[in-house]
């Protein structure tokens, strides 16, 4: 019988994971990260729905006390990233450090299992021709995951399942249902699990980072405005800005060193040239020569088509320059910039503060 663990969060999607892949044979172990105290997903809540499917279903649940690993590989992440004025993304980060790989070992060295699984929308294809797996949008594109999953390895791709990457979310809570769990209704989380926790990533922010008051400018440095901390903005935001114009202003710039947050109309967002360090080629073998793909810069963004040109690694960062066909609003350094073929996820990695920020 094949053995599998399943990443369990209490929430419907893993729910149906473990189910679907128990109702088709499977030997199934609940696992369940405890990442950080309070409510959410992820947290107490998160483990007593968890715990209650395994009751139900029948199979083991364990929990694994991943506080500390949470805490310095995403909590201590984005405080440094916002203080620095970029926009951390900490989801494909949690993905790659503190689940995916931790979950495998777990699997592999506690308890002798090959496998693991989750339950996002995503899915894997083994391609012949290159012998590597390669990672697929899910078929519902309104609900597709993989934008967070780019930086998986190879290791981990061919030791995971995605049970739910054929299937839409409608068609989840109709599984869940008719295997009568009791997370067929339970609502939607929050795309990131530290907001359900502290309410808004302000709250979390304010938590960490003291208020420093500096000046909210245009581009030609007359002052507009003060702002509480340069942690409270994100390059495109428009709302929450506290100035009064004739025109919408979006924040276009953030300058960590002089405590400025920059702002500007949309075209002053526009650009067309950026730099990606940290790159994962997940579907294919690093490229040698400049390749053309379709690149998302947000998980919501609509992909478009541009150039990806790579350049020399430093100390094993792998860099590549991005020219986008037609310039871009809110290219955001701290964000993933990740490209696709049709379908298949090739890369991404991390967008680099650009050359004139402090």
């Amino acid at each position: 019988m094949n053995k599998v663990v399943v990443g369990l969060s209490g929430g419907v999607d893993s729910s149906v994971a473990a189910a679907t892949l128990h109702h088709q044979g499977y030997s199934v172990v609940g696992l369940t990260l405890w990442l950080m105290k309070g409510k959410g997903q992820c947290c107490s809540e998160g483990m007593v729905d968890a715990a209650k499917l395994c009751e139900d279903l029948g199979i083991p649940h364990h929990i694994v006390d991943s506080r500390d690993v949470f805490q310095s590989n995403i909590v201590d992440y984005l405080v440094s990233g916002y203080a620095a004025g970029i926009t951390p993304l900490p989801c494909s980060q949690c993905n790659r450090a503190v689940k995916f790989s931790p979950m495998l070992r777990y699997a592999h060295e506690e308890l002798g299992i090959e496998q693991i699984a989750t339950g996002h929308y995503a899915r894997i294809h083994f391609d012949e021709t290159t012998g590597r797996y390669q990672l697929w949008r899910a078929v519902d594109r309104t609900k597709d995951q993989s934008y967070f999953l780019y930086d998986l390895t190879q290791d981990v791709l061919a030791h995971t399942l995605f049970p739910l990457g054929d299937q839409t979310k409608v068609e989840t809570r109709s599984v869940a249902a008719g295997f009568g769990l009791h997370t067929a209704s339970k609502p939607e989380s929050q795309d990131l699990c530290l907001i359900e926790a502290h309410g808004s990533m302000r709250d979390f922010l304010d938590k960490y980072l003291a208020p420093k008051e500096g000046d909210i400018v245009d581009q030609s440095g007359k002052v507009l405005g003060r702002h509480l901390g340069v942690h409270h903005y994100t390059i495109g935001q428009r709302r929450g800005l506290g100035i009064a114009a004739e025109k919408p202003l979006y924040v276009v710039a953030i300058d960590a060193g002089r405590n400025q947050v920059i702002v500007g109309d949309r075209t002053d967002m526009l650009q067309s040239d950026f730099t990606v360090q940290r790159v994962n080629w997940v579907s294919i073998p690093d490229p040698e020569a400049p390749i053309r793909a379709d690149v998302q810069v947000r998980y919501r963004s609509t992909p478009e088509p541009a150039t990806l040109i790579p350049l020399s690694s430093v100390d094993g960062n792998y860099r590549v320059k991005v020219t986008f066909d037609d310039p871009q609003a809110s290219i955001t350094p701290g964000q993933a910039a990740v490209w696709y073929d049709g379908d298949v996820l090739l890369g991404g990695g991390l967008i680099e503060p650009f050359p004139n920020a402090s």
